[in-house]
């Protein structure tokens, strides 16, 4: 290593220093990589074929691809989603070409943040990744089925990546400040117990966030070598924009589980406290959004219509008055009757579609038809929605509000 790697080592951020190197340093994800698991196996037998890894962010996503390039025998290639051409693509796959027929070298292509690449790049990928002239994996916060073209999913495994738990942030910040060689083991640096748990709670599971706030309480000591609960405070100060001691994530969940609990004023509160500490507003709406559906439902289905109208508001007026139009949906949202029969029934729709093989549409509900009759001309006929050996029970109405009058036509009440 010579003198101008040895500085830009310096000056690396303590998050990539502590980057895991093999399975040994890797924590989490045990439902994946644990000892035995199908994807920990395929990656020791260098077996991988095409995949995307799902998850929030620092999870492990990227680091899990390095660890990948380093146990197998292949060439690995990392391509920039955002600005990535066709043309620098089939660059790339034309090469991989070349060094699987010369050398029989496989290439792996780690595609980061892959829901940012154009669709017409997708869609060059796949022949190349059909046919396994490439091993493509790509990484996404977002959701695969919404993100990434039907075609490239389809010929991907998806694995999805929990975030990490408080003690698995624990035990990497804690390794970061003994590892003398990447970490802050070398000056012999203090962490307080408080500080400690006080980082595994507020960074909620990204690591990342850990150990750059970690790095920035280091070089704010002076002569002192301890880092306390207070100076970690402060830095969280700096990044959540004012919000003094408190959780972005507390502030929310109490403000969701308030309008969950038609606790009108708490919500407010809570509302209020998140204004008022610079919580985006359109953040906010759209949680009010979410809720609007998954609390109250078709129990009283204006409530949607009132979050949207309020979240347009917000972005028409802007953050100042918008608190109005916020307020008005809480209240709306508190006061309503609540179901959760919606939010259920496609968890359970869901659900079905993942562990069960994909049905067939019924020939009389197939596009272009001479079978079908509208039910709504002939309501006497017998149409097929599903296959007969297909048993579905998702929606189960709830007797309140609106829903009322549809729990009893279910239940023949």
């Amino acid at each position: 290593m010579d003198l101008f790697d040895m500085s830009q080592e310096r000056h690396r951020p303590l998050a990539d220093k502590m980057r895991p190197k093999d399975f040994n340093e890797f924590f989490g994800q045990k439902h994946l990589l644990g000892k035995g698991k199908v994807l920990r196996n395929l990656i020791e037998n260098d077996k991988i074929t095409s995949m995307i890894l799902q998850g929030p962010p620092s999870t492990g996503k990227t680091s899990l691809a390095h660890i990948i390039s380093e146990k197998t025998n292949s060439k690995f290639v990392k391509l920039n989603s955002v600005s990535l051409t066709v043309k620098e693509l089939r660059d790339t796959i034309s090469k991989a070409k070349e060094d699987l027929k010369l050398y029989q070298k496989k290439t792996i292509v780690f595609i980061d943040e892959i829901h940012a690449m154009k669709s017409n790049v997708q869609m060059t990928l796949l022949p190349s990744v059909e046919e396994g002239t490439i091993v493509m994996i790509g990484a996404t916060t977002e959701s695969v089925m919404h993100e990434i073209i039907p075609p490239l999913a389809s010929r991907c495994r998806i694995y999805t990546l929990k975030k990490l738990e408080e003690e698995e942030i624990k035990e990497i910040v804690q390794e970061a400040l003994y590892n003398e060689q990447r970490g802050l083991g070398a000056d012999d640096i203090k962490l307080d117990e408080d500080a400690l748990n006080y980082l595994a709670d507020i960074s909620d599971g990204d690591i990342r966030d850990a150990l750059g706030a970690l790095e920035t309480a280091y070089y704010s000591l002076d002569k002192e070598k301890n880092i306390t609960l207070k100076l970690v405070k402060e830095t969280y100060e700096q990044r959540l924009n004012n919000i003094s001691t408190n959780d972005e994530y507390n502030l929310m969940s109490a403000f969701i589980k308030s309008m969950r609990g038609s606790q009108t004023d708490a919500a407010l509160y809570w509302l209020a406290r998140m204004l008022y500490s610079g919580v985006d507003p359109m953040y906010i709406a759209r949680r009010i959004v979410v809720h609007s559906v998954e609390d109250v439902g078709m129990a009283n289905p204006h409530a949607l219509t009132i979050a949207m109208n309020a979240k347009d508001a917000v972005a028409f007026i802007g953050a100042s008055e918008g608190r109005l139009p916020l307020a008005q949906a809480v209240v709306y949202i508190c006061e309503s009757p609540k179901s959760n029969s919606v939010y259920k029934a496609i968890n359970s729709a869901m659900d079905f579609v993942k562990n069960n093989r994909a049905q067939e549409v019924p020939e009389n509900i197939q596009q272009g038809s001479k079978s079908y009759k509208n039910p709504i001309d002939y309501p006497n006929s017998r149409m097929r929605y599903i296959n007969d050996n297909v048993k579905l029970n998702f929606y189960k109405p709830q007797n309140s509000g609106t829903e009322s009058k549809i729990f009893k036509k279910h239940y023949n009440q």
